[in-house]
């Protein structure tokens, strides 16, 4: 990654299209766009400073998760200019807490937005998702869970806790990837969040795991914000062959 995107916190595609990724990095209110191998990053400014965690593209619009659950949406459109006119805030849509992963479901018109640390959970016992659409009626919201005890019968590095920062949905077996920086941890549900793996991620590799996204082709995406030795990076995983 080049420089301004040292600290990446979220990526995501516009239709799964791998060709484009757009990115937000936890400090600057600026949507990012860049092309693989290509060192130079473009970008629209869509607010003011502050801890922004991650991105999904939700029909014609581009929708940005901040730390606090505020919702930043702008029309995709307008990333090609330096500043968007038509950002819109959502304000205390979800309960107070910390949020760091959001996927949008462009089939249901869906937003997923998972809690990273929140009053209302007991992060060792389960985490809360929210299901909503801003554009439609934002005070119905669905919610789910994911039990810790399921990814604890797997592995023990939940003992503290599960703290999720990237939530993505493969498109070829409709399962959720969920990852966690804290945990250095990739988790694997069904589509009714029931846990089927879990995998401990090296921190040799994954510095900093904080963004997922898949491709249409099914090639899994897991972006790094990087440290004293290294860059931010995203590094991608091909399906295996069967």
């Amino acid at each position: 990654m080049p420089e301004s995107l040292f600290e990446i916190s979220g990526i995501t595609f516009n239709n799964g299209s791998s060709d484009t990724v757009y990115a937000v990095q936890d400090e600057e209110g600026k949507l990012f766009r860049l092309g693989w191998k290509n060192n130079r990053q473009l970008h629209t400014k869509f607010a003011r400073k502050g801890d922004y965690e991650d991105v999904a593209i939700l029909k014609d619009q581009a929708v940005i998760l901040k730390s606090n659950g505020f919702l930043y949406t702008m029309p995709l459109s307008e990333s090609v200019y330096e500043e968007s006119e038509q950002t819109k805030e959502w304000k205390k849509i979800l309960p107070k807490g910390e949020y760091e992963g959001m996927y949008a479901d462009n089939a249901t018109d869906d937003l997923y937005i998972l809690c990273k640390n929140c009053p209302q959970d007991d992060s060792k016992n389960s985490v809360t998702g929210y299901v909503l659409n801003p554009f439609k009626d934002s005070t119905s919201i669905k919610t789910f869970s994911i039990q810790v005890d399921e990814i604890k019968a797997i592995t023990g590095k939940v003992s503290r806790g599960f703290r999720p920062s990237g939530i993505a949905r493969n498109p070829k077996s409709g399962n959720w990837y969920i990852l966690s920086a804290v945990n250095k941890l990739l988790v694997v549900t069904d589509k009714n969040w029931k846990v089927k793996d879990a995998f401990p991620l090296s921190g040799n590799v994954f510095v900093q795991p904080e963004g997922i996204a898949f491709d249409k082709a099914g090639n899994l995406y897991i972006s790094n914000e990087g440290d004293d030795l290294s860059n931010g990076n995203i590094l991608k995983f091909k399906p295996a062959a069967h």
